[in-house]
């Protein structure tokens, strides 16, 4: 059939042609026949010329896309044969023989909404980083025993791909303990339901698991290695296992785990410079981490591998933050003194953090010593780029020293545009729902003699709950003292027939109970307020009760527990809860509802709320984070992607205190600063 032109002019066989097409037609084609009267007709056409040159034609073009596409990639890495990939065998690393230096910089896909993966990568491609480090947390992809998740915003395949269609090149650090300051270190919690685990060792219960996790994740990278065609140049074994180092067998379970399902790249270790001697493998290069580069931290790597080149795998430009403290930062001439000292010394480097971004719901972990200290949800790091994607002075300056190193000789590319940013009308609470009419829609409640812990809780599919807060209740004759015995993870709000009478939380471990008439009601709501993500106790992370309270010295028994882990379906159905009108005096704990317009294309911004004392914010049904007044962080970045053209719902939870308007505005808020000594 002869295709279709504008003026509709029909062609025996169906073919539409415009009238001067036709002639041209007429003159370059052969004669038409035509037979038959019942409206079906032969058509012959000698076009084969007409044929071989449109093919022809065809085929010019799909040469000339590829010749294209092989000029705009750099020269090197086109030709680049894909038979060694990364070596270590010399002072300098090699790829595919050739010298190659990594400039490398950390971003977490998971920390990152997936309509901003190319603008974070496009804007590190453009300051001089040629390596794409991320680590993969095996709590978000495992959530529960026996169920992955590997799409959308953990589409870890797809974000390994962008970063080679922008040409980097990707270190993988799969764990499967990362600490990246996520709760419990990035390991799921529902491991901590066997009460003799023994987390990164080769106790059969945790490497039965591993088993099962890499089973799912390693095939899924295998054919994004270099030699396979891919952008993987390198594979971390495990994190910092040197500050642990509980099992001698562990590190070489973990690096035959990851050989044995086909990771063929140069493998890594990485460690601080006090530990590097207890954290390696046979046949591993060792890295440090570091923040002030030292004499002894490059002598100390070179004594145990003297003909290996040197790769800063950590450096720091900043650091995170916990609640109650200051908001830590590192001055840009620091950084980037540090940063060429490292190149001056040829050294390769790796930004940790190049961009943190924020951690998102409950993902932030905690540190343990000196005491227990929660982390804020914002990573932002202090990093090159901020955590809503800005450029930073430390970003201008890193671009200027490392165009100095760019391995293809040509400039930079240019940074890209920022995205807007707005101020929106402020969100006014206009419906109120006690937590006490919220359980209904709760998981449980669960009958126990004893406290449970919130991991071995029949919850989520047997799975025990992971995050958030848990209920418990149970009944009371008399007052007197309180006593936790510390058996409270972490703060724990405490009722009389739901009446606020105080709090127990580490430091503060006992309470007066008043005296009342009868049988009453004491309720104790109890906060996770992130697992320590550092350090040898990893195993005694359970959270909620863990362990026996105590009133007037006797064990409380026989618990009503109800689970609230604030999951999207949990948010969700709150929805079809009998929410009322905001009442002048609203009852603590409870959920707060107003709404956000946003009109045209959504922007980012930032929730602020002055006036509200501590709780979760929910955009959408998306839990951004944690609030609480004691900061530092005064803010929660929202990215436009997560809102609406419209009607945005907000929703707060409450635990004491709230002023009822949720201010959006267009600027960070992380608190007062201090500099990193």
């Amino acid at each position: 059939m002869l295709p279709a032109c504008c003026c509709g002019e029909t062609l025996p066989g169906g073919g539409l042609m415009c009238s001067s097409a036709l002639r041209r037609y007429s003159e370059t084609s052969p004669t038409v026949y035509y037979k038959g009267s019942n409206s079906t007709h032969m058509v012959v056409l000698r076009i084969r010329n007409v044929h071989k040159r449109k093919y022809a034609l065809i085929c010019l073009c799909i040469i000339g896309f590829i010749i294209y596409q092989y000029k705009s990639l750099p020269a090197k890495r086109w030709r680049m044969s894909r038979k060694v990939g990364l070596s270590a065998n010399t002072s300098q690393f090699t790829l595919e023989g050739e010298t190659f230096r990594i400039i490398g910089g950390s971003v977490h896909y998971f920390r990152v909404p997936r309509a901003y993966w190319r603008d974070r990568l496009l804007k590190m491609k453009a300051c001089g980083i040629n390596t794409l480090t991320t680590y993969v947390p095996w709590s978000l992809h495992q959530p529960e025993d026996g169920v992955f998740n590997f799409h959308t915003q953990l589409d870890l395949e797809a974000y390994i791909n962008l970063a080679a269609e922008i040409g980097l090149w990707v270190i993988l650090r799969p764990g499967p303990y990362i600490s990246a300051e996520l709760d419990l270190g990035g390991l799921p919690s529902w491991l901590l339901r066997d009460s003799r685990m023994r987390l990164r060792t080769t106790y059969p219960g945790f490497t039965q698991a591993v088993n099962t996790y890499f089973n799912k994740l390693i095939p899924k990278v295998v054919p994004l290695q270099f030699k396979n065609g891919g952008p993987i140049i390198a594979v971390q074994v495990e994190n910092e296992y040197g500050s642990f180092a509980k099992d001698q067998g562990y590190m070489l379970f973990i690096k035959e785990a990851l050989m044995s399902r086909g990771i063929s790249e140069l493998l890594i270790t990485s460690d601080f410079h006090s530990t590097l001697k207890f954290g390696g493998v046979d046949g591993a290069i060792r890295s440090v981490k570091l923040q002030k580069l030292n004499q002894r931290d490059v002598q100390e790597l070179t004594a145990l591998q003297p003909n290996s080149p040197s790769l800063v795998m950590e450096y720091w430009p900043g650091g995170f933050d916990v609640w109650g403290d200051l908001h830590h930062v590192l001055p840009p001439e620091d950084m980037v003194s540090t940063m060429r000292e490292i190149l001056r010394r040829g050294m390769s480097v790796n930004m940790y953090m190049f961009h943190g971004g924020s951690s998102f719901g409950f993902l932030s972990g905690a540190l343990a010593d000196p005491s227990y200290r929660a982390l804020v949800p914002s990573y932002d790091y202090d990093a090159p780029l901020s955590e809503a994607g800005e450029y930073t002075p430390k970003y201008h300056l890193l671009r200027d020293l490392l165009s100095r190193y760019s391995m293809e000789g040509d400039s930079l590319p240019d940074p890209p545009a920022l995205h807007y940013r707005e101020t929106y009308e402020p969100a006014i609470m206009y419906q109120h729902l006690p937590l006490w009419d919220a359980l209904s829609f709760a998981e449980g409640p669960f009958k126990s003699p004893k406290p449970l812990n919130m991991e071995n809780l029949p919850a989520n599919n047997g799975n025990g709950q992971s995050y958030g807060y848990t209920l418990y209740d149970t009944s009371i004759s008399s007052g007197g003292v309180l006593k936790s015995c510390d058996h409270v993870r972490d703060r724990a709000l405490v009722f009389v027939d739901r009446r606020y009478i105080g709090l127990l939380k580490r430091q503060n471990q006992e309470l007066a109970v008043p005296d009342g008439e009868g049988q009453r009601t004491l309720s104790l709501l109890v906060e996770n307020c992130g697992r320590v993500h550092r350090g040898r106790h990893l195993d005694k992370q359970q959270k909620g009760l863990v362990g026996d309270v105590l009133l007037n010295d006797i064990p409380l028994r026989d618990f009503t527990i109800y689970s609230l882990d604030m999951k999207p379906s949990f948010i969700d159905s709150l929805y079809q809860a009998p929410w009322k009108s905001l009442p002048e005096n609203p009852t603590f704990p409870g959920f707060f509802m107003g709404r956000l317009f946003a009109y045209g294309y959504p922007s980012d911004t930032f929730v602020k709320l002055p006036g509200w004392e501590k709780g979760v914010v929910f955009i959408n049904g998306l839990n951004l984070g944690r609030y609480w007044s004691i900061g530092p962080q005064q803010a929660l970045y929202l990215p436009g992607p997560f809102l609406n053209s419209g009607i945005n719902q907000v929703l707060v939870f409450e635990e004491q205190e709230g002023d009822y308007r949720v201010q959006f505005e267009d600027t960070a808020d992380l608190g007062m600063a201090a500099e990193i000594q």
